[in-house]
Order: C-alpha cells, then structure tokens, then sequence
C-alpha cells in the first residue's frame, strides 16, 4: 500500500491519492530532482503479479510517450520501482470534462465546439502517430481553468501498424461511448475514436448519454442497433449543420463516417457559418445497417446403392430408380447453363446501351482562370467546350484583385465532361468586419466564434484588476487590445484580458483548519510548510493556531508558511517544598483557608503535631510522616 511521504524510486515523494482506477491507481506526488509535482500513475498490487497486465501497462508508457502535443498529457517517466510499475506524467489542475458537465448539465453551443476542436487536433495528432485511444470519454479528458483541454489515459492504445493483436484489442472502453464495431469484437480503427468523439460532442450539447440501459449488454446491443436521438428534437436552437457532424462521426457503418479525424475539425471549423447553418440533414450513402448474406446450401442428391435381391421384379423397380434420378441430374445441368447464358446476354446488352456511351463521352480539363476578368475567363471556358453559369458568385479573397476570378466550379485543372456547366467565382476584396465590445462576456464564447467563424488569431492575456468590491468571474473578459468599433479581417490579431485573480491566505484559525488542511491548501498552490507546534488546552489538538502570512495577503508560489499546531499539554507536578521537611500523611482538624501551593517552612518532626503556614492561613493538627520514618 502505498502511503504519504512515501518516495517511488527514491525521487517522487507522494503527497496523496487523486484518483483510483480499473487498473491502476493515480498519486500526486513531487519530482524532488526536478522541483515540479507530478501525477504518477501505480499499477494495482492485485494487478502487478499479472504479466498481461503488466504489459498492457508498459504499452501504455511506450504509446504516450511518443505524443508531443498541447491536448494531450506528456508523459516524463516509466518504471518499476521494488514491484510497483509506475508511470510518471504531466500533472493537471483542473476538472475532468465529466465533472464539468455534472456541475452545468449542458455547455454552450461555443463552448462544445471550442472543446470538440482542441480534441480533434489532439486526436489527430494521435493517429499520425499510429496510435488508438480506444477509450475516448470525457473522463479521460482534463479541463483547465483557461479552457485548454488534455486527453489522458491511452491505457489500452494500440499501434495501427501493430503486426498481432492482443487481449487489448477486446472491448474495454467505457460501453456508453463505444462504437458498434468494438462491441461486435471487429477491433478498434481510427474511426473507433471518431465514433465516440460524435458521443461526447452530443453528450456536451444535450447534458445526457444517447443509449441508456439496464446493463452494459442491453447499451451495447442499442449502440449497435437503434438511431441516434435527434438534438434538434429536444433543442431546435442546435443548428442542422451541427446535427450533421454529430450524426456523420457515430453512423452505425464507419463508412459513413469521416475518413479521418482532420475531415471533422474542418467541418467543425465552418459549422457556424451562415450558409451552412440551415442545410438539408445528411444522408448516408452506405446503408447503415449492412445485412449479412446468408449462404444457401448445396444440396447433393444421394447415391442410391443397387443391391442384389432374390427377385426379378425388385431388380428392375431398382434400376428404374436410378435411370429416374439420372435423369432428374442431367435435367438441372441443362437448367443451370440456360441461367448462365442468360445472364450473360443481358450483361452484354446493359454494357451496350448504358455502360459503352459513358466511355465514348469526352473529358477535358478546367481551365485556370485565376486572376483573369469575368469577361476573359467566360471566353476561355467556351471556347474549351464548358457552359458558363449565368450567375457570378462573390467571394473574399486577400489575395486577389477585387472583380477578378477567384476560383471555378468545377476547380481548375479538373477534368469534366463537354458541356458541363462551370461557375464562376470573382473577388469582393478582402472582408473585413467590426469589432463589438466583448467586455463582461465569457471568452471561450467569444474566442471560439472569432476564430472559426471569422479567423481572427485571439490569444487570452490575464491582467490585474483594481482592487475594489467588485467580483469577477475568473472567465470574463475585462478588456481587449482592439477598441469596439475597429474593423478587422481574417489572420488580425486580437488580445483579449481576463481578471488576474490573486488567490489570498485564509484565516485559517478562524475557519478551524486541521495541519492536514493548511498542508492541502500548500500542495495546492506551491508554497513551502514549516510547523511549529504550541502546547494549549484553548484548541483542539492539530488545529492551526497562528500562521506567518497575513489573512487576506496574495498567495505566491514558493513561499513558505509557518504554521504554528496545538497540542496537548504534559502532565508535571507543580509543588514546590521549601525547608528540610517532607509533608507526609496530615490529619486537618479545624478549618483551613488556603490561597495557593502551599509551603512546609521549618523542620517536621515524626509523630508531633505541626503548623503548616502557607499563602492563606492553615493549622495542621495531625502528623506528618517522612518517606524514612516509614522505612
């Protein structure tokens, strides 16, 4: 059992337990040689006399570890350590995107995309790198204060280019995001993420799951079987192009699915855009549901052997017999090969009449018309054998003179059929829009709206505020490095200013915090903890008494804070005896008044009556008896 303060490999001292899973246990813990905190990841003890598991653990580190990139936890160090298996990665403070959701039921509709295009790339990078995640949930995914998202736990990756598959490539995943070909044991593609990126994308906008069951079983069959509730049902506000990503990446055949990870962070990038807000809801072009062809059965007819019988008749009724079902063969051969025939004189009809002409059609290439004028370009198309599209449709370019050719459709250099209808695309300039006032408003929102839908570069700056009564909210936005008003274009930068909130020392007597409180609250935030401890029967023993910082003064990572602790008091024995005398056995027999310790003065003879004089006044009529007379 691992415990606190204990050190892994005589470098990561534990600081405590931040999460417990299938497989393995998750620590923070602190590098000591390079001064950060870490989260180490421990293989279970049940689990680490396994060398399945054990190499499953490994697979993990080795995967991991090739990913260089901003979405996805890096990973520092893998080992083992007197039987415990480790693995050593970058630590994350923040929330999981499950807690998230827990806490808000839903997020915006800027926010889910926001959170689907960090994903994306992250994935992306994954899979140029031959790596599976298989096991894509929002508890697998981190969420910063800032709003940068981190894919952890590629446990049960597995490399594209693997040459044999293991006991990994069996279902694993968590069952509410997994794609129907994992649940039928097909093993895990590319598209396998995807599927359950449609999932967590739909569970981001709707606050729910899409298949719910009584067991993992009946979710299973459902995810294999049954359409995917439609959003727009139950929020009609969802666009229909939002719908179509959702409904394109968890189609039941990954045929019907995106190709890649790419296709779908590109789509999600022009999802908000005004032409595509409101297009027709996705048709498939692969049924989804692909019907298993069933195998008839040959059926042979049996021999009937001919066996020699006493009677002439029974003979003959024999060979009659078979004469008959000889027959019957040569019957069906016959029928078989005018079938074949058959369909061979319509397969050559049907490539003559509908098939042959398509061959015979000429293709030639688009011409390039980039840059040339309308009228130029109309010309060149013509005489090339193409139709032109009486319409010019305007688009913005930056690069092109405004009223020239931007582009056709179809694109240059594309080949098509004579008399193919081309359109033609000409320059409005470059588009430029104004900037609004974005103050008070959240910027995840804002940032995720000029980025895709406008192509602004935003980049997010914290900065001090005044230090007055009001509160804000640590994703508000305070201010922007472009005043309202200013007109912008694609690839202008903007910055925009949340608050710097100053996190500030409690006061951590009057809250009633224990040492384990005030060493919690210093992992938290990088200080250094000295403790000094304060005998007192005025607290409870382990509770915070005074601290060095002030209550209310900025935290700042690397200080150090005293703590001073009460504990309880020892016992001593407060008398104090002066004179040659030692007090024994007394017999009190009048009224005493005694106003503090008191105090033999003089000799004390054994068996004779004495007078004892303290601070108040006591007569003592008995006797007193010394530890040597007893003796």
């Amino acid at each position: 059992m691992i415990t606190k303060g204990q050190k892994i490999n005589d470098r990561y001292e534990i600081i405590r337990s931040i999460g417990e899973g299938g497989m393995a246990n998750v620590y923070l813990g602190y590098d000591t040689i390079l001064d950060r905190n870490v989260a180490i990841k421990v293989l279970r003890g049940d689990m680490s006399n396994d060398e399945k598991f054990v190499r499953r653990f490994q697979r993990e580190a080795l995967s991991a570890s090739s990913l260089a990139h901003p979405n996805i936890v890096e990973m520092y160090d893998v080992g083992e350590d007197d039987g415990l298996y480790y693995i050593v990665m970058e630590y994350i403070e923040g929330k999981t995107l499950k807690q998230l959701l827990k806490k808000r039921g839903t997020l915006t509709l800027s926010e889910a995309i926001d959170i689907m295009l960090q994903l994306t790339e992250g994935m992306a990078h994954a899979h140029d790198s031959y790596i599976i995640h298989r096991d894509l949930k929002p508890q697998n995914i981190m969420i910063k204060d800032d709003g940068q998202i981190k894919i952890t736990d590629f446990g049960i990756a597995m490399a594209l280019n693997a040459t044999q598959l293991t006991q990994t490539n069996s279902v694993m995943g968590s069952v509410h995001y997994l794609p129907p070909e994992q649940a039928s044991g097909k093993g895990s593609t590319i598209k396998s993420d995807i599927y359950s990126m449609g999932i967590i994308f739909y569970e981001l906008l709707s606050g729910s799951l899409p298949f719910r069951g009584d067991n993992a079983v009946e979710i299973a069959l459902k995810h294999m079987r049954d359409p995917l509730p439609s959003l727009r049902e139950s929020n009609p506000a969802i666009p229909q192009s939002i719908e179509n990503i959702i409904l394109k990446a968890t189609a039941k055949n990954p045929k019907n699915r995106y190709d890649d990870v790419r296709s779908m962070h590109e789509d999600l990038l022009t999802a908000l855009d005004d032409s595509r807000m409101n297009e027709e809801p996705i048709k498939f072009k692969f049924p989804e549901h692909e019907e298993t062809k069933k195998k008839t059965e040959e059926v042979k007819t049996p021999e009937v052997p001919v066996e020699e019988v006493a009677k002439e008749n029974d003979d003959n009724n024999d060979i009659l017999d078979i004469k008959e079902k000889k027959s019957d063969k040569r019957n069906k051969i016959i029928i078989i090969i005018l079938a074949i025939i058959s369909v061979l004189i319509i397969g050559t009809f049907v490539f003559i009449i509908f098939i042959l002409p398509t061959f015979s059609e000429k293709e030639i290439a688009v011409p390039d018309c980039t840059g040339l004028k309308v009228s130029a370009c109309r010309e060149k198309l013509e005489t090339a054998g193409f139709k032109v599209a009486s319409e010019v449709e305007l688009v913005a370019s930056d690069k092109i003179e405004k009223n020239r050719v931007v582009k056709t459709n179809p694109k240059a250099k594309k080949k098509a059929k004579v008399d193919t209808v081309v359109t033609i695309y000409k320059s409005s300039g470059e588009e430029t829009f104004e900037l609004e006032d974005y103050t008070g408003g959240n910027y995840i929102e804002v940032k995720t709206i000029l980025t895709t839908k406008y192509g602004l570069k935003v980049t997010v700056e914290k900065k001090d505020v005044a230090s007055d009564d009001k509160e804000y909210d640590e994703q508000e936005i305070i201010g922007q490095s472009l005043a309202a008003g200013s007109q912008v274009k694609a690839g202008d930068s903007l910055v925009l200013y949340i608050p710097n909130l100053v996190e500030e020392f409690p006061d951590m007597s009057e809250l009633g915090w224990s040492l384990e409180d005030a060493e919690a609250f210093c992992t938290k935030y990088g200080l250094v903890i000295s403790v000094k401890e304060q005998e007192t029967d005025a607290y409870a023993e382990g509770k915070v008494i005074e601290q060095s910082r002030a209550a209310g003064s900025p935290v700042v990572k690397g200080q150090t804070l005293t703590v001073t602790v009460a504990v309880k008091p020892k016992v001593v024995n407060n008398s104090k005896e002066n004179g040659s005398g030692t007090t024994g056995n007394g017999t009190n027999n009048g009224g005493s008044t005694n106003s503090g310790a008191s105090t033999n003065n003089g000799s004390s003879n054994n068996n004779t009556s004495g007078t004892n004089n303290s601070s108040g006044t006591s007569t003592n009529n008995g006797s007193t008896t010394t530890e040597k007379d007893k003796q």
